[in-house]
């Protein structure tokens, strides 16, 4: 089978937790134990989140050069190398007789999307509320409520096309395993005469991976995070683990914009194009979400 997984950035760095480079190689180092037995039988397409870890560099920007920060679309890219090296090598460690390699993804992006002018994708850490406050003033940046904190939030425009699609197919053909459009891809535009640009934004990575997944023809795309499950009611006390669901149905219900909702529709769209499966769930229990037995499994035919 032909899988894409997207490893979540909490499923690399747990919620709270300081991203230190310490911090990231030992869960890194817990993901790669994870999908090592995925990799052994399939061939395998590996996507991730990169929150707290562009957050972390565009602070450490503008420390250096507050007049002059780094563009978040460089950051992007930072994200991707650093983070898939972690991956590939931890990955590599644990299968030496797998090739894996770590491709930078980029991702056209309509310059027209409504996102630019409404930023919503939460990065860096946390903050209380009057630090909150306080960072917006002086970096003259975007902030949101994230659960009981608040982050720094920017624009998130829809993925249209990856340009590397024919380099990642060629490798996945050959048996590697490819790390790829991380953090969503490198946000960019075509100009006039038809050469790129980067933009300002970040991309979610759920819905580039969806698209990765589709434009790969793959069986089965699976995104992984630090929840075991979709949930009814989530936060209350009816809440209620979703086991198996159709497309249809899962949209006819409410998940918060800025967690659990893009994954959904990431998930749904890719099995109503495809007639594929999707899973979502811990990373932990990767494999037996692909058996079926764990997570949220959403394919066309559920009861």
């Amino acid at each position: 089978m032909r899988i894409v997984i997207a490893l979540g950035g909490n499923a690399l760095l747990r919620r709270g937790e300081p991203p230190t480079a310490a911090n990231q190689r030992r869960n890194v180092r817990i993901a790669a134990a994870a999908l090592a037995p995925i990799a052994c039988r399939h061939d395998l397409v590996i996507s991730h989140g990169n929150g707290p870890q562009v957050g972390l560099l565009a602070l450490q920007g503008a420390a250096c050069r507050p007049d002059e920060p780094y563009p978040l679309d460089i950051l992007d890219a930072e994200t991707e190398g650093m983070i898939g090296y972690l991956i590939e090598q931890e990955l590599g460690n644990l299968l030496p007789d797998r090739r894996c390699a770590t491709l930078l993804t980029q991702i056209e992006v309509d310059p027209n999307d409504p996102a630019f002018g409404h930023p919503d994708k939460p990065i860096g850490p946390v903050y209380s509320e009057i630090e909150a406050q306080k960072v917006a003033q002086e970096r003259g940046w975007s902030i949101a409520r994230d659960g009981a904190h608040f982050r720094r939030v920017v624009p998130s425009p829809r993925p249209q096309r990856i340009f590397e699609l024919s380099v990642i197919e060629l490798l996945v053909s050959q048996g590697v395993v490819v790390i790829c459009a991380g953090g969503g891809g490198i946000p960019v535009v075509s100009r006039e005469d038809g050469s790129l640009i980067g933009v300002e934004a970040v991309i979610d990575k759920d819905l580039a991976s969806a698209l990765l997944a589709r434009e790969l023809k793959a069986d089965t795309l699976m995104l992984l995070t630090d929840v075991d499950a979709v949930y009814r009611d989530w936060g209350t006390p009816h809440a209620r683990a979703i086991r198996r669901i159709t497309p249809q149905a899962l949209r006819e219900l409410d998940f918060a914009p800025g967690s659990m909702g893009p994954k959904v529709r990431a998930a749904c769209e890719f099995v109503e194009q495809t007639g594929g499966m999707a899973g979502i769930g811990q990373l932990s229990d990767a494999l037996v979400i692909l058996d079926g037995k764990a997570g949220t499994v959403i394919v066309m035919d559920a009861a």
